[in-house]
């Protein structure tokens, strides 16, 4: 609470400093703070204080604290707008290249197109080259601003050239080493180089086993790439193995929560990341498919009714359909979750997928069987009827199995297709799953009925 008083008393002096344009003291406040608490003060000024501030902080004092900034921020268009165009270009040309891109392809491709032609010759050229790769790709993410040096250097030379350049790099744990084509050829630490002789040659000292994404591969890949090899950047090379750029770990870090994200909202049928404050706008957007799912409904309850002769001929059926449908309905939710997230972890070949839907199945039928032989006891306790306690038990086995190989199956199939496994909704599957749930209680019930009937 004390640490929150305190930052809006600055946020306040800071919004009357520049108010008064009192240059001295509003560059003392700023910038003594954090270049993240920076970005925080900036967000929460007026237009107003805004536009000053824009000649109060250098293009590069605003590209540190900018580099915080998400590109994807609702209003992120308006603070660029706001700004003098070659101001924003220079703002822009000191950002790190991958940063930069991200907020130029915010924009209009016309209005992109003229910052980068107000920008620096060096600077246009690095951010045209990463603003046309698909930025879900490894050369969307990827930033050029790493360091290189030759295999026949000497670790004293690579250092001097590792200090002349690290300012400019994006980081210098990893130094990746090359040849006179560029072509990536070995890879070493920043520990490495300070822990050997300065006389030793590069060559004796670098890894020559290394592990690259190529510039094409799909961020999804890159994430599990890093994240199995516990790597703090990753090198991007092109066809010919040339070196391109590294992807940190910050940024792909950035890459699982997008596609967290990606898969909650496809399990929700909902983007989560939307959340419109006015409830007239946030309810338009959900309409769409909830109307989808009410004639999907709809389906259910004409089928029930084709049913009704056999429930007025022992309307206690009607007790346990809403116990059948919502179990199996969940069961099939938890099996969606398990394959996406399977898809998401490992290439889709053909014995993955294989495996998947055999695991799903057999978890199916002991679950369903584990489910079905409970109910089944307490149906035939509680009614005292043990046909009643076997119709609901084996149509509960049945439904659940079938709604757990469908939450399985749907995503593996969308998967094969080039479809976002994502996109089979939970509230899809339990639909779905509703549905023939009451077509297996019914037609079981039907059987068990005429049996005993004739």
């Amino acid at each position: 609470m004390e640490e929150q008083r305190e930052q809006e008393e600055l946020l306040r002096d800071i919004e009357n400093s520049l108010l008064l344009e009192d240059i001295d003291t509003f560059r003392e406040l700023f910038l003594n703070a954090h270049v993240y608490e920076q970005a925080q003060l900036y967000l929460a000024l007026s237009e107003k204080a805004r536009l000053v501030l824009y000649h109060f902080l250098s293009p590069q004092e605003m590209a540190d604290m900018f580099e915080l900034i998400e590109e994807d921020d609702d209003e992120v268009i308006d603070y660029l707008k706001e700004m003098d165009d070659r101001y924003l270009a220079v703002m822009l040309s000191c950002m790190s290249t991958d940063n930069a891109v991200d907020l130029l392809k915010e924009l209009d491709p016309s209005v992109a197109h003229r910052y980068l032609r107000l920008m620096p010759d060096d600077s246009e050229a690095e951010i045209r080259r990463l603003y046309y790769y698909n930025e879900e790709t490894a050369g969307g993410l990827m930033t050029t601003e790493f360091i290189a040096i030759q295999a026949n250097q000497t670790v004293q030379s690579a250092l001097t050239l590792i200090k002349s350049l690290a300012q400019q790099a994006e980081t210098i744990y990893y130094i990746y080493v090359v040849d006179e084509e560029q072509t990536l050829v070995g890879v070493l630490s920043l520990r490495d180089l300070i822990l050997n002789d300065d006389d030793t040659m590069i060559h004796e000292v670098m890894v020559d086993r290394i592990v690259s994404v190529s510039v094409n591969e799909d961020q999804k890949q890159v994430a599990q790439t890093v994240r199995d090899y516990d790597f703090l950047a990753l090198p991007v090379v092109g066809d010919s193995n040339e070196m391109l750029g590294i992807i940190t770990v910050d940024d792909v870090m950035d890459v699982m929560a997008e596609e967290a994200s990606s898969d909650y909202s496809g399990l929700a049928a909902v983007d989560v990341d939307d959340t419109p404050l006015n409830p007239f706008v946030a309810a338009t957007k959900r309409l769409p498919w909830l109307i989808t799912l009410l004639f999907l409904g709809m389906g259910t309850s004409t089928l029930i009714s084709q049913y009704e002769g056999i429930i007025a001929q022992a309307s206690v059926l009607s007790v346990f359909v809403t116990l059948i449908t919502g179990t199996a309905g969940n069961a099939g939710t938890q099996s969606l979750a398990v394959a996406v997230r399977q898809l998401s972890q490992k290439d889709e070949d053909q014995t993955s997928v294989w495996s998947i839907f055999g695991r799903e199945l057999a978890t199916g039928v002991v679950t369903g069987a584990v489910t079905g032989l409970t109910i089944m006891i307490v149906v035939s306790t509680w009614q005292h009827n043990i046909v009643l306690g076997s119709i609901v038990g084996i149509a509960m086995l049945c439904a659940i199995t079938v709604a757990i190989l469908a939450g399985s199956f749907i995503p593996l199939l969308m998967a094969k297709i080039g479809v976002d496994p994502a996109v089979a909704s939970g509230p899809f599957i339990t639909t779905l799953s509703d549905l023939t749930s009451v077509l297996i209680y019914f037609s079981i019930a039907s059987i068990f009925l005429a049996s005993f009937t004739n």
